[in-house]
Formats: C-alpha cells, sequence, structure tokens
C-alpha cells in the first residue's frame, strides 16, 4: 500500500470531538441486592472472565478482575463488595469503625456467586439489626487509599469516572471525582485546626485531574512488560504494579506495614500524568493511536523546588512516554487458533497487531538548584555539590539499564554559549559526568551522548532543527528498536524479491520485537524543547510502527499527512498537561515554532505563558510542594534503606547490561499470557449497560475520518 495513501492537508483533517461521558457513582437509602450473573446462555457463550487453563503464578495478570463495587455503611462497619464484569464472581471486604487510632480490615478470602452473596448479605443485615443492619448502600468505582492526619483515618473512594481510551479490550478509566469518607463512626478531632489545614493542603493535589486507572490493564507498566512480564508475583518484595508510577502508593501501604494491601483487589494504583487515544482511519483499516504518559512518584514536585537528582538517583520531573500503535482488527491480545478437536477449548494465540515505543524525559542527574526570586525571572542555575565520582548519576543510569536495558541515547539539548551563563554550567558537569561513567563500560555498552544547542540552532537558522532530529531519532529507534507482538505483515516478504527497492534487502522478521534500551531526552526544565523532540521520535516511531503492522509501504511519513497532524495535535495536549503539572502553565514554544510554521497570536500566548509560568512559580510553588510531599507521603518519619552502590568504578550490575534469551523467554511468556488471560468480551461489550453499539467508546474516539460535505 503506497505510504502516500495517508497524504492530506492540514486543513483537511477532520477531527471528530470525543464527548467524554462521566459515569457517578449512586447512592441508596437501604441495600442494593448484588445482581444475579449472566442468563446461562449469555455467560456460557462468554465463557465468563476466567482464565481457560489454570494459570501460573508467573503468568496471571497482576491486574483486579473485579470492577463494580457496592459500599455498604452502618455505624460498626463498612463492607465493600466488589463484583467482575459478568457478575459471575463476588468478593467481601470489611473494615472496622469502632477504632479510631487502627484501621482493621479483614478480606473474606472466597468468592462467591450472585446468589450466594446475596444470602450472605441477608445474614449480615439480620445479625446487624442492633446498629441499623447493612445500613445505606452506595456503588463506587473503587477505593484508592487511605490517609490519615491528626486524628482518626480517611478512606478515599472514586464517586466518578470516564473512559478516555481502550487497549486489548481493557478500558483505561480518568478519575473524574474522589470523596475522603471519615473511618470512624465517631470521628472526633483534637486539634481541628491543624487538622482541616492539612487536610486543605491534600486536597490542593486534585485527584480529579490527570489521574488514571484500569481495573484490567497495568497502567503502570508499559505494554511490552505487561505481555512478556518474566518476574514472579511473589519475588521479593514485588508489587502487583510499578510502585514507581503508582502515585497513590503511599495511601495504599501506609496503613498496612504487614498484610501486603497493596495486592488487595479493591485498591487501585494510580497513575499521574496523561492518556489520550485517537483513530487512524487508512483505505478502511483503523488504527488506535494511544499516548501513555506517567510520571514518576520519586523526587516529584514544582518546578523551581525539585532540580536534578536525589541521593537515590532519582531525577525532578521524570516522566515515561509510551507510544502504542495498533491495529482494530481484533479487540483482545489474543487470537483463536483452529481447534484440533471438535469440542475442545478454543485456543489461542498473541495478537500480531500491538506495537509501542517507550520514550524518557527527566532532569539533569547532578546536584543542581535554581531559587526562585521575586525579582528575577530566570533565576541564576548553581551546581550544589560537587561529585568527583557521580554516584547519584551512576545510580540513576544502573535504574535505567535495569528498567529498560540497552543501550541508552542521552540527547542533551541545553544551550551551549549564553551571554551570561546559566544553562552552559549545566552542560559541562552532565558532559564530564556521562564521560567518566562510560569510561568502565565496554564499548558495545557505552551511553551514546549528543549534545545540541537546539535553541541555538533555531534562533541562528544554521541546521534544520526538525530534520537534524529525525536524524537523531532514526538512528535511536534503530539501535533500540520497539515492541511489535508478532512477526511483520506478510506483505514484508515481497520486499525480498522486489528489484525496484534500493539499498540492501532486509528479510521479513518472523518472531516478536522488543525494545531494548532508550532515548533519555533533557533541557533545562524537560518541558518546551523535550517536548518538541519527543514529538519527532514518536514521528519516525509511528512510521515504523505503522510500516510493522503493513499499513504502509514505507516508515517514513510526511509531515503533511493525517497520521502526523493527529499526533501532533497529541504531543501538543501531552506537552501541555506536562507543563502544567511542573511549572502551572502550558508549553511555551511548541512544536510548530521548531518547524518556523507559528500563528499570528503565539507571541501574545508565549507572554502570558510566560508571565503566568513566572507567577506560579513565584507565589504558588510552595504550597504545591508542600501538598505533593504529603500525598506521597514524603517526610513522614518513614525508615529508608540505606542505597547500594555497585562501586566508584564498576557502578553497574552486570545483569542488566547482558540478558541472554531475552526474546525466546519473552516470546514464552507471551505465549503463556494468551492461555491465561480471561475473555474479554463481557468487560469491553458491557452488555448489562449499553443497549446500542453507538454509545460505545470506540465509536466516539476522536478520528480522521472525513466528515461528509
Amino acid at each position: 500500500m503506497p505510504s502516500g495513501d495517508v497524504k492530506s492537508s492540514a486543513e483537511d483533517v477532520a477531527v471528530t470531538s470525543s464527548t467524554r461521558t462521566v459515569e457517578e457513582a449512586s447512592s441508596f437509602p437501604g441495600t442494593v441486592p448484588v445482581p444475579h450473573e449472566l442468563p446461562p446462555h449469555v455467560s456460557s457463550s462468554l465463557q465468563s472472565d476466567r482464565p481457560s487453563q489454570r494459570a501460573s503464578p508467573s503468568t496471571i495478570t497482576k491486574c483486579s478482575t473485579f470492577n463494580k463495587f457496592i459500599l455498604y455503611e452502618n455505624r460498626l462497619r463498612f463492607y465493600i463488595v466488589s463484583s467482575n464484569a459478568s457478575d459471575s464472581r463476588h468478593r467481601i471486604t470489611r473494615i472496622d469503625r469502632a477504632s479510631q487510632q487502627e484501621l482493621t480490615v479483614q478480606e473474606d478470602e472466597t468468592e462467591y456467586s450472585g446468589k450466594h452473596m446475596n444470602e450472605l448479605l441477608k445474614m449480615i443485615d439480620d445479625g446487624n439489626k442492633s446498629s441499623g443492619g447493612l445500613g445505606k448502600a452506595r456503588v463506587i468505582f473503587g477505593v484508592a487509599g487511605f490517609v490519615r492526619f491528626t486524628a482518626g483515618w480517611y478512606m478515599i473512594v472514586i464517586t466518578k469516572r470516564s473512559v478516555v481510551a481502550l487497549l486489548g479490550g481493557h478500558y483505561l478509566y480518568h478519575c473524574e471525582n474522589t470523596e475522603m469518607i471519615p473511618v470512624s463512626f465517631n470521628h472526633r478531632v483534637d486539634k481541628p485546626a491543624e487538622e482541616q489545614k492539612l487536610l486543605n493542603t491534600f486536597k490542593q493535589v486534585d485527584m480529579s485531574k490527570n489521574f488514571y486507572f484500569s481495573y484490567a490493564y497495568d497502567l503502570t507498566s508499559t505494554l511490552q512488560n505487561n505481555l512478556t512480564r518474566l518476574e514472579p508475583l511473589d519475588e521479593g518484595n514485588y508489587y502487583p504494579f510499578t510502585d514507581r508510577f503508582a502515585w497513590n502508593f503511599h495511601l495504599m501501604t501506609s496503613p498496612f506495614e504487614s498484610d501486603s494491601p497493596s495486592k488487595a483487589h479493591w485498591l487501585l494504583p494510580l497513575i499521574h500524568g496523561h492518556v489520550d487515544q485517537a483513530k487512524l482511519a487508512v483505505l478502511g483499516r483503523i488504527v488506535f493511536v494511544t499516548l501513555i504518559a506517567r510520571r514518576s512518584r520519586h523526587y516529584a514536585g514544582a518546578r523551581y523546588l525539585t532540580r536534578g537528582v536525589n541521593d537515590e538517583g532519582n531525577v525532578a520531573n521524570e516522566v515515561e512516554t509510551e507510544q502504542i500503535v495498533s491495529e482494530a482488527l481484533t479487540t483482545p491480545f489474543y487470537f483463536p487458533k483452529n481447534r484440533s478437536v471438535l469440542g475442545d477449548p478454543q485456543p489461542r494465540r498473541p495478537n500480531p497487531y500491538y506495537t509501542s515505543y517507550v520514550q524518557y524525559r527527566g532532569s539533569i542527574p547532578i546536584f543542581w538548584t535554581q531559587e526562585a526570586n521575586n525579582m528575577n525571572p530566570r533565576p541564576p542555575i548553581e551546581i550544589s555539590v560537587v561529585d568527583p565520582f557521580y554516584v547519584a548519576a551512576s545510580l540513576h543510569f544502573d535504574d535505567l539499564f535495569k528498567r529498560y536495558g540497552t543501550p541508552i541515547t542521552i540527547l542533551n539539548l541545553i544551550k551551549r554559549r549564553e551571554p551570561q551563563p546559566r544553562e552552559s554550567k549545566l552542560l559541562v558537569e552532565y558532559t564530564e559526568c556521562v564521560k567518566y561513567l562510560n569510561q568502565f563500560l565496554s564499548d558495545d555498552k557505552k551511553m551514546d551522548y549528543i549534545a545540541w544547542d537546539m535553541s541555538r540552532a533555531y534562533k541562528e537558522k544554521t541546521r534544520d532543527v526538525i530534520s537534524y532530529l529525525e536524524d537523531i531519532a532514526e538512528e535511536s529507534i534503530q539501535a533500540t528498536g520497539f515492541f511489535h507482538s508478532g512477526p511483520e505483515a506478510y506483505s514484508h516478504q515481497f520486499r525480498e524479491h522486489n528489484e525496484f527497492e534500493e539499498g540492501p534487502k532486509q528479510p521479513r522478521r518472523d518472531t516478536i520485537a522488543l525494545q531494548s534500551g532508550i532515548c533519555r531526552t533533557n533541557c533545562v526544565d524537560c518541558l518546551d524543547r523535550t517536548n518538541a523532540a519527543q514529538f519527532v521520535f514518536g514521528k519516525r516511531a509511528l512510521g515504523h510502527q505503522l510500516y510493522a503492522l503493513g499499513i504502509v509501504d514505507s516508515p517514513n511519513l510526511a509531515f503533511d499527512s493525517d497520521a502526523v497532524n493527529m499526533l501532533t495535535e497529541m504531543y501538543h495536549d501531552h506537552g501541555d498537561t506536562l507543563a502544567l503539572q511542573y511549572t502551572g502553565s502550558a508549553l511555551v514554544n511548541r512544536v510548530e515554532t521548531y518547524r518556523r510554521m507559528p500563528h499570528w497570536n503565539s507571541h501574545s500566548r508565549d507572554i502570558i505563558e510566560n508571565i503566568r509560568r513566572f507567577y506560579t512559580n513565584t507565589l504558588l510553588d510552595v504550597d504545591k510542594q508542600m501538598a505533593i510531599n504529603l500525598f506521597l507521603g514524603v517526610g513522614e518519619h518513614n525508615i529508608t534503606r540505606v542505597t547500594k552502590r555497585a562501586g566508584y568504578q564498576k557502578w553497574f550490575h552486570d545483569h542488566y547490561l547482558e540478558r541472554p534469551d531475552l526474546l525466546e523467554r519473552s516470546n514464552s511468556s507471551l505465549q503463556n499470557l494468551v492461555i491465561t488471560k480471561g475473555d474479554f468480551w463481557v468487560e469491553y461489550y458491557r452488555p448489562l449497560l449499553f443497549t446500542s453499539l453507538g454509545k460505545h467508546f470506540a465509536y466516539s474516539m476522536n478520528n480522521t475520518l472525513k466528515l461528509p460535505g
């Protein structure tokens, strides 16, 4: 299929806005009966949502299969009834309300049918007549955790949600609203003024903005990790999610020191960042493009108060961005295979139409500060600690090796020459840091360090900024690759026999592909220049992803195309959201700036954003930092582990650099996953809710389809 088939002018792109439907929790004065499971003739055809074969601990999905919750409340206890999508499985959790100081939670490990759960609730109601029976009931969408200030505990429940994306038949939700409910029935506060102050500070972290969750898909992990997960659930202190990106980790774990509540099915890990999804239509083929940004909870905070790196090797403004491109030919992560014997269970194989590419942004990993000044909109930059062995930076890069593998490309976009040195101070120190660390790595594992003054190249017009970034992006993608859940499209078989194709002939890949390594991009704030560079990397990756799926016949996408225009808007929203979280204002320089396509009002908008950023950083950052620290549990007399370092010269772990048989083991894990993965049908189509497919999220998603007329 010619790549020109996806071309169009920017003004021809008609993007249909998706109306986000908000689901709101309901309250009832009496007992809400648990619905019985679907009729037998329906549930049998759906195969429920149980695994088709017995799953081993290392292959079971680490996310809850329960996605509906009813909260019962009386004077003595809370009861949380959890149900799966088909209402065939139910569990109950009891929370004691008698004590104000202690939080007592009892989980019933038994799974009940709808009939048996109703009988159990009736028994509980009869046994608690003296305290009001089961009490009032309300439908909630999950529990985000528990928090305590000066008095008793609060339970944080999700009361509103909206669908923002679909992956493998699983919904990704935006948290629209939460409610803090006192756990103790007699909630008494000895210091009401201090309690209210802390409560108000805690609520400054608005959980109704940019917090996302999913019941059946681990949003804290990349698609590659979710589909090819290798570590067992019970190894060491592993949580059933990536705790680095679970922003409510403190709320989920602080009340429970020994019971490992992070594995509880009714506690939902929330990521903070950005999730967006849109449809790309190419000659009748529908492609879903999903953008997920995960902000790290480590060393998180406001712009001028969190800079550089901390002692544990965590950097400020750390965000992992994942670009998932999938063809919507089939919905789940698996395909049906032919039965060997009629009547046997339907065998499965991995769905080969899912791809993903991961990027990384984070502050320069050296100790530096930039204190906000009421009189100076551009405070001076100071290197606060000089470390000749770059201990913190070595911890940081060793962690990147652990999470992403090798090779690592470092794209440093800060300024090289300035009338008054600011950013250039960091350039010298960062260059020396990478040079020092690289000398101890073997030649094939050395980090590829690229320092380029992007601002000067743009102002002096010495080089086409976008074209140069595309060259860097292509080299990086060729080095790291990207994840593809299956072999290349069969149409690529013809490349070997195409006599008109220039260059060396590449044989068709007939296995899955893994991304090994990462591109780490930064400028001084990791905002404007970084986002423009990440867009260029995303554009190049999109071409390779579409090419691997057989959508286009060349990985080179023109800027003047539906696909790139749609991706540009997605990265604009992505950059604006991350900038608002870190600085309180949107992006100043956007992709159009570096493409030299400014709008007529762009200059005035840039001035307004600069003023807003200066005002926020000067007057509001301290309160914002206090709220984030309180939300994340920073500074709460926690016992911190002593950071272990390999050495001043051997600062890395060998097993992070060498991963033999990774492809074979990942492919085996993927095969096991699709065998044990529960059915998606009920969760995806929601037959108990929808009577028309027109209301389904897949129909209202942003898309590039041309509107009639």
